[in-house]
């Protein structure tokens, strides 16, 4: 077989309609600004409030900084794509994008995990919460979720670097995804699928089973609680973070975790904007606006902002 080496691919993005483009641009660079505004408001008031040096906020700083790192990775191509009439990205620029892609997914995966751990901890054990939560357990938490996921992305990244692209180079995508990017290959994709079903599916499916222990004990331990009061109190500190996953990964389950018979081009579209762009930019209004504290203290920055 002629084989023909890939110099780049050519992203079709969301819509091939001409008329939407404006709109497009406009949509989607306000949202990511508000996404990176909205995240970095939040790594500043936390980081700048001694009352928020608590783990639950440590690792909320860690998904801001995850949800402005996430978008990046695949907003801005979209935006120049958009703006110019040339939707190309070089082969180079677009496994470096697939590769940074997994690393900040799975990463949210796990941080999300380790957040409803960290409710676990604080509403069923509380007397022991900074003794379990403490301050070298919740870096080697991070770390250690850094460091699988940049070695799972390692791993993703060079089984899709061997694959051969003899035919078509056009991805009907907006960003370098597996799926577009399998289905463009004229090799043997068997190996990648394989490993996407099983060790891939370890870094989505186990956080989310330690999500879902982690809440009905936290159900559990509310119900058992007498005064309704009590009940809604306790509930509050993790609703914001329940609202989170729900949106994360609803989403991302719909995308990679179902039926090949049910495969629909505009659906996976529509699914990605949500768990990439509308997501992340969601979660600090959800934060903020269901935690008391934060939204105090934001409240104090933004008075002393404007009176100066």
């Amino acid at each position: 077989m002629n084989k023909t080496e890939m110099i780049e691919f050519v992203l079709l993005g969301l819509t091939d309609r001409v008329e939407l483009r404006g709109l497009l641009i406009a949509v989607f660079l306000a949202m990511y600004l508000i996404n990176i505004l909205g995240n970095g408001t939040m790594i500043t008031v936390i980081s700048g409030s001694s009352q928020f040096h608590t783990p639950m906020y440590f690792f909320l700083c860690n998904l801001s900084f995850v949800d402005m790192c996430f978008t990046s990775v695949t907003v801005p191509t979209m935006l120049s794509n958009l703006i110019s009439d040339k939707k190309t990205i070089s082969y180079p620029a677009c496994i470096i994008q697939l590769y940074f892609f997994i690393v900040f997914a799975d990463t949210e995966c796990l941080l999300l995990s380790i957040m409803a751990y960290d409710r676990y901890v604080a509403i069923c054990n509380p007397l022991h919460y900074i003794t379990i939560m403490n301050k070298k357990v919740c870096l080697s938490m991070s770390a250690a979720s850094l460091i699988i996921c940049f070695l799972n992305a390692l791993l993703h990244t060079l089984l899709v670097y061997r694959l051969s692209f003899c035919n078509s180079n056009v991805i009907e995508h907006f960003f370098c995804d597996f799926t577009p990017l399998i289905k463009l290959s004229c090799t043997d994709t068997s190996i990648n699928e394989l490993v996407i079903f099983t060790e891939a599916s370890l870094l989505v499916i186990v956080p989310f089973l330690i999500i879902l222990i982690s809440y009905f004990r936290i159900i559990t331990a509310i119900l058992k609680i007498q005064s309704t009061g009590g009940r809604q109190k306790t509930f509050s500190t993790c609703s914001s973070h329940l609202t989170v996953v729900i949106i994360f990964y609803g989403t991302l389950i719909f995308m990679y975790f179902r039926p090949s018979s049910s495969y629909s081009l505009e659906k996976d579209k529509i699914a990605s904007v949500v768990y990439n762009v509308v997501s992340p930019m969601l979660n600090p209004f959800i934060y903020s606006l269901r935690t008391r504290d934060v939204k105090t203290a934001l409240q104090k920055k933004l008075s002393l902002i404007f009176r100066w």
